[in-house]
Parts: structure tokens; C-alpha cells; sequence
């Protein structure tokens, strides 16, 4: 199933035609995370911990728009790859060694994120 959007308001044009399940897959990935860390950011704000969250969930978020409306698809995909591997760094760097199941269970996804961007980013 294709879908093609235009937003007269926006400019912007959503184009699912080329995205693969391997997309879809990465997209859900990074749905999940970034919906977390805008999440635990509710309870963090107004410190910088908040900030950093409210960082991290944009920024996931953000790339999910960029994929969908195939603004510089392969760009993002490609950048994907160190932030969500900074966001593991980070998370370890600030945690070690007292892992919650959350935290571990949002590496696993974030791990699995870098597969499907690594795969995406060579696929093209």
C-alpha cells in the first residue's frame, strides 16, 4: 500500500511508495524510544536530564519525519547511526553499573535501531 499526502499549508509531501519493511521496522524502532524518552522527560523536566530527554525523543522523532516525507532519506538514515549509538554511550556512561529492565529494554531497542540503519544505509 502507497501513500502520497500533500499539505498545501507545510509544503511538505509524505511518500511511503519507497519505503521497505525494513523501514517500517526502523521507523517503529525509533517510534518507541523516541515516545520513552519524551516520556521519562515529563518527569525530569526542568532539569538538564529533562532537556537531554526532551533532545533525545525530538530527535528520534524528527528523523521518523524525515524518512516519511523522503527529505534527504539517506542522509538520515546514515545519521541515525551515531545518535542512537551516542544515546547507548551516554546512557551507559550515566548509568553504570545500576541498569533498570527500562533502560536495558530501550538499548535493546536502540541496538536493534542501529542493525536496521546500518542494513538500510547499505541497502541503497
Amino acid at each position: 500500500m502507497s501513500t502520497v499526502t500533500d499539505t498545501a499549508e507545510s509544503g511538505l509531501t509524505v511518500s511511503t511508495d519507497e519505503l521497505t519493511r525494513l523501514h517500517w521496522v526502523g521507523i517503529a524502532l525509533a517510534a518507541v524510544t523516541g515516545i520513552l524518552h519524551l516520556v521519562l522527560a515529563a518527569a525530569l523536566v526542568p532539569g538538564g536530564l529533562g532537556i537531554a530527554f526532551i533532545v533525545a525523543g525530538v530527535g528520534f522523532l524528527g528523523g521518523i519525519a524525515a524518512i516519511l516525507v523522503d527529505y534527504r532519506r539517506q542522509e538520515f538514515i546514515l545519521l541515525g547511526i551515531p545518535f542512537t549509538l551516542g544515546q547507548i554511550v551516554a546512557w551507559y556512561v550515566a548509568n553504570a553499573p545500576d541498569f533498570s529492565p527500562l533502560g536495558i529494554g530501550d538499548k535493546v531497542v536502540q541496538a536493534v535501531l542501529i542493525v536496521a540503519l546500518v542494513m538500510l544505509y547499505r541497502q541503497d
